[in-house]
């Protein structure tokens, strides 16, 4: 392993110059909600558990969470997105307006339920609390296109007071290759860097800045198996940078660390940040694109950003539920460990 103290000084300048920076981001909002029960018994009528309910919680998830760690990373973030006129919409909103984050660009219609993804956890009174179930509850069809209209509208006007554009797409349809190209449409995003993150159709997009999908996104992209074949790695990240024209490209890889690639150097391959005995993956995407987004905005580079990041996924997989990182614990990342990379 290779390590750089003297860039832990320019890391650091970086984060600090995080409130300066301006960050629009367009995504599919989400509300994570967790129900907690202790485990009562077995149930008489079939063999499960029954719980007894002790505590219910909704945080920002999907694009929601990316804006809520821009935040807490001292960001100015201007959300664009949609919800629904339900309690899971008002939810996000006040904790929105809670951490001061306008919210006119996030649209509230009638005909569109909050996507919410429900998780019920279960333990005994000290015990871990482990994830039993899922449920997810949709809309019935992507937002209508009066609201697409709209989306597009407001993030015109917010990304020209921004330092660069963040997609969150999960595929709800507030964040959509086609919502791209519109905002885009004549100069509308005049070379503001668009960092993409797109849980299904990343190849779809085309001319963003950047992309930070994780290791099976891009097996599923190109229908390859990547595994341990660092050629293989390589040779993935050099088709979709060319395929979707893309400045620099970031790869996540669970316990492996993330893997940093541009068009004019070598890869960057950092190892995991921390301890690999991770507590909880919900959300660490979006704390990823949300600290490289708001790096590179700050005038960092692929590279600087990635280990930002890196240190950013680091901290927050060791927090339960949807979490976010501050920009003092990022700070206090740099100082307690130098940036690291692996040689090939």
């Amino acid at each position: 392993m290779t390590k750089h103290p003297k860039e832990s000084d320019r890391l650091r300048k970086i984060v600090e110059s995080f409130p300066k920076v301006t960050i629009t981001v367009v995504g599919d909002l989400v509300a994570d909600e967790f129900v907690f029960g202790e485990i009562s018994r077995v149930s008489r009528e079939a063999p499960v558990l029954i719980l007894k309910h002790r505590e219910r919680s909704v945080s920002p998830g999907g694009g929601a969470n990316a804006i809520n760690n821009l935040a807490d990373l001292g960001v100015s973030v201007l959300p664009v997105g949609v919800v629904g006129d339900d309690e899971a919409g008002r939810l996000l909103l006040k904790g929105f307006r809670h951490k001061h984050i306008p919210v006119v660009g996030i649209l509230k219609d009638k005909s569109y339920a909050t996507v919410t993804k429900t998780r019920i956890l279960a333990g005994m009174a000290h015990t871990a609390r482990q994830q039993v179930v899922r449920v997810d509850r949709e809309p019935e069809a992507e937002p209508n296109r009066h609201l697409q209209r709209e989306l597009v509208l407001a993030a015109r006007e917010y990304a020209r007071a921004s330092d660069a554009l963040l997609l969150s797409d999960y595929g709800y349809g507030a964040a959509t290759p086609a919502i791209l190209n519109a905002i885009r449409y004549r100069g509308g995003l005049d070379g503001v860097p668009v960092v993409l993150d797109s849980r299904y159709r990343m190849l779809q997009y085309s001319g963003a800045t950047a992309a930070t999908p994780n290791e099976p996104e891009v097996e599923d992209a190109l229908a390859i198996k990547i595994g341990h074949d660092w050629t293989q790695l390589c040779s993935a990240a050099e088709q979709i940078i060319s395929r979707m024209k893309l400045q620099s490209l970031v790869i996540t890889r669970g316990r492996d660390g993330m893997v940093a690639f541009t068009r004019r150097h070598n890869p960057i391959d950092i190892p995991i940040f921390g301890s690999d005995q991770v507590a909880d993956v919900t959300g660490a995407g979006d704390t990823v694109i949300a600290t490289f987004t708001a790096a590179l905005a700050a005038g960092g580079n692929t590279e600087e950003a990635a280990h930002l990041a890196n240190y950013a996924g680091g901290i927050v997989v060791m927090k339960r539920g949807t979490a976010t990182v501050s920009q003092e614990e990022l700070l206090h990342a740099i100082a307690q460990a130098p940036p690291v990379t692996r040689s090939h």
